[in-house]
C-alpha cells in the first residue's frame, strides 16, 4: 500500500472508533508506530482536525470524511461475508446484513454491480447439519444485551437431561465453535461463567436490569482461562503418506498443534480432552497410523476395534442364510 492510500485508510479507521491507538494503526498496516506518527502528523498538516489522549490514542474533532467508493476486490469480500453470514448466522443477522449490502451495492458503479450479480450464484458455502434451534432470531438480540449490558432471562434446555431451567445471565460474549453458536454468560443461578448453546435457549427475554461488566472476564479472558483448565492429553500419532492427504482439514477438529516430517510421513501433535473421540477418528485410517502416545490410546483404540470386531461378527450371525428359496427344478 502506498502512503496516500494509506493516509486515507488511517483518515477512515479513525472514523470507525472513538479512539484509536497507534499500535493498532501500526499492526493493521504492517508499518512502525514512528511511521504512523508521521503519517499523523502528515493529516494534521493537511488541516484535518485529530486530537490525542496521552497514553490513549487518536481521536476525530467533528469531522467526517465524505462517503467513499469501494473497489471492485472490497465489494467482492462483501460478497463472501454475505454468504458466511448465510449459513452461520440467525435470521435476525441476516435480515440486517441483507438490508445493509443493499444499501452498500446502491452506491457501487454499474459495472461493479453487475461484476456482483454475475459472483454471487458462482460462491457457494457448505454448513454441516445441525439441530434445529427453538428460535432463528436470538443473535441480534444477545448482540444488543453484550452492547448495552442487560441481564438477559433464558429458559434454557440442558443438552444431557433434556430439562429446562430458568437462568438469569450477564453476557460476556458470543462465540462460535463446533456445529454452531454459544452464549458466553454469567450465570447468577451458577454462581459461575457457563457456555450456552445458544440452539438450546427456548426463550430469550430482557430484563429492565443492566449490569456492570467491570468486575466479569473479558471474552478473551474467559477462552484463555478454559484452555488452562481443560483436562487436555498430549497426543502424538505418525501418520504414513497415504493418509496424511486427508487429514488437512480434519486435524483442528481434534486439537492439532504442529507437525514435522517422519520418513515417508508426517508426525502430528495433538492436544485433546477426549481420548475416545480421537481415537475414533483415527479408525478410519485404519494401519496408516502409528500411535506414539500416550498409551491410554494405544488401549483405546485396542477397545474401539474390538467393539467394531464383535458388531459385525454378531451381524454375520444373525444373516440369513444365502441361497435361492422356493425355487424349483
Amino acid at each position: 500500500m502506498n502512503r496516500i492510500d494509506r493516509l486515507t485508510a488511517i483518515l477512515i479507521h479513525l472514523q470507525t472508533k472513538r479512539v484509536v491507538k497507534a499500535q493498532e494503526l501500526a499492526k493493521r498496516f504492517k508499518t512502525s508506530v514512528r511511521t504512523i506518527y508521521r503519517d499523523i502528523r502528515s493529516l494534521e498538516e493537511a488541516g484535518v482536525p485529530i486530537g490525542a489522549e496521552a497514553g490513549i490514542g487518536y481521536f476525530l474533532e467533528d469531522y467526517h470524511l465524505p462517503p467513499v467508493m469501494l473497489t471492485r476486490e472490497e465489494a467482492s469480500a462483501l460478497l463472501f461475508g454475505a454468504k458466511v453470514i448465510e449459513k452461520f448466522a440467525d435470521e435476525s443477522i441476516r435480515a440486517e446484513f441483507e438490508s445493509a449490502l443493499f444499501k452498500i451495492k446502491s452506491v457501487l458503479k454499474r459495472t461493479d454491480q453487475e461484476h456482483l450479480d454475475d459472483l454471487e450464484p458462482r460462491v457457494q458455502v457448505a454448513k454441516r447439519p445441525a439441530t434445529p434451534p427453538f428460535s432463528d432470531m436470538l443473535l441480534a438480540d444477545i448482540q444488543r444485551a453484550i452492547g448495552q449490558r442487560y441481564v438477559l432471562q433464558l429458559d434454557y434446555r440442558a443438552g444431557y437431561t433434556d430439562e429446562t431451567t430458568e437462568r438469569q445471565v450477564e453476557p460476556v460474549g458470543l462465540y462460535h465453535y463446533g456445529s454452531g453458536w454459544h452464549l458466553i454468560a454469567f450465570c447468577r443461578l451458577r454462581q459461575d461463567y457457563r457456555d450456552f448453546r445458544v440452539d438450546r435457549i427456548r426463550k430469550l427475554t430482557f430484563s429492565n436490569e443492566t449490569y456492570s461488566s467491570q468486575n466479569l472476564l473479558s471474552l478473551p479472558a474467559y477462552l484463555e482461562r478454559m484452555r488452562q483448565t481443560q483436562n487436555l492429553t498430549e497426543v502424538v500419532i505418525r501418520f504414513d503418506k497415504t493418509a496424511s492427504r486427508y487429514i488437512q482439514e480434519a486435524k483442528y477438529t481434534y486439537g492439532y498443534v504442529s507437525e514435522e516430517p517422519d520418513g515417508d510421513g508426517v508426525r502430528i501433535r495433538f492436544v485433546t480432552e477426549c481420548i475416545k473421540g480421537i481415537g475414533r477418528w483415527l479408525l478410519m485410517f485404519g494401519n496408516s497410523v502409528q500411535i506414539i502416545s500416550p498409551d491410554l490410546l494405544q488401549d483405546t483404540m485396542k477397545e474401539l476395534a474390538q467393539e467394531l470386531q464383535e458388531h459385525y461378527l454378531a451381524v454375520e450371525s444373525h444373516r440369513p442364510e444365502l441361497g435361492l428359496h422356493g425355487l424349483k427344478d
